[in-house]
């Protein structure tokens, strides 16, 4: 079997590449919103390096008619998504009202399309099919009678393999994604390097017409891409359990300073009674 190396420079998402084209990521907002669009074009991509909405990297995001979207993927539960959406809607209006000559200072009400922030989690951790994530969560104040003048709504969608079923029936190619990362899991738990475990789940899905387009088209793009954001999570897990350690240490030597301290201030106490 080919040696696959690991790409560290590759910063795409396999979700992003699976939903590159207009015709997919209609499919998807149209599952997602309940609406009906036919049209590609109506899409305006205003993702990364858009002229329009350059600012903050994210996965996906775009304009369809009067509606501002911002899709993000995630492996992993992160509860300070909306802080992030936060930060992006804020960057994306401002370029919104300095591109369109808006004036905020007037008299006039100016018109915005408005936000929706979607998080698709394929995460391992089990976790429910929708979570609402909000800003306000994250206020150091949370009396009830209190509320703050900002709130960001992040909805989580979990698209792991058996969850949000209905969804999935009305996105195939949301579908086929669940899929194709599922079986890259079984595989591993079956005993299988990750390397093997992707080319397998690569040769069945592309025999099988699941995701077969970007698979045969961007084969090795698509394994180092894998290989890389499963390093990446590795790297990220051994840092996070790195930095617990060395707090508990820090914990450790204080409580010992402390005391050596009080046992220092209980001695020359004990002397000047002596």
């Amino acid at each position: 079997m080919q040696q696959i190396n690991i790409n560290r420079n590759y910063k795409d998402r396999l979700f992003r590449l699976a939903f590159q084209e207009k015709g997919d990521l209609l499919d998807l907002y149209n599952a997602v919103s309940g609406r009906q669009y036919t049209n590609p074009e109506d899409i305006i991509i205003t993702t990364l390096a858009d002229a329009i909405y350059l600012g903050m990297k994210n996965d996906i995001s775009f304009l369809v008619s009067d509606v501002l979207n911002l899709y993000e993927h995630q492996s992993s539960f992160n509860p300070n998504m909306p802080v992030r959406g936060l930060n992006y809607f804020a960057d994306t209006y401002r370029e919104y009202i300095e591109i369109n000559g808006l004036d905020i200072y007037g008299e006039k009400l100016i018109r915005l399309p408005m936000p929706q922030y979607i998080v698709f989690y394929n995460g391992m951790k089990e976790e429910p099919d929708r979570v609402e994530l909000r800003l306000s969560d994250a206020f150091l104040c949370q009396n009830p009678e209190e509320n703050g003048c900002l709130e960001c709504r992040a909805t989580m969608i979990n698209i792991n393999y058996g969850h949000n079923e209905e969804l999935m029936d009305r996105c195939k190619r949301l579908k086929d994604y669940a899929v194709f990362v599922n079986r890259i899991r079984e595989n591993e738990r079956r005993g299988m390097a990750l390397n093997e475990a992707v080319e397998l789940a690569v040769n069945s899905c592309i025999n099988e017409g699941i995701l077969a387009d970007i698979l045969k088209k961007n084969r090795a793009e698509v394994c180092n891409l894998i290989l890389y954001e499963y390093d990446e999570q590795k790297q990220l897990a051994i840092a996070r359990e790195g930095a617990k350690k060395a707090g508990r240490e820090e914990g450790r030597e204080e409580g010992r300073a402390q005391g050596r301290e009080e046992g220092r201030e209980e001695g020359r106490a004990l002397k000047c009674t002596l």
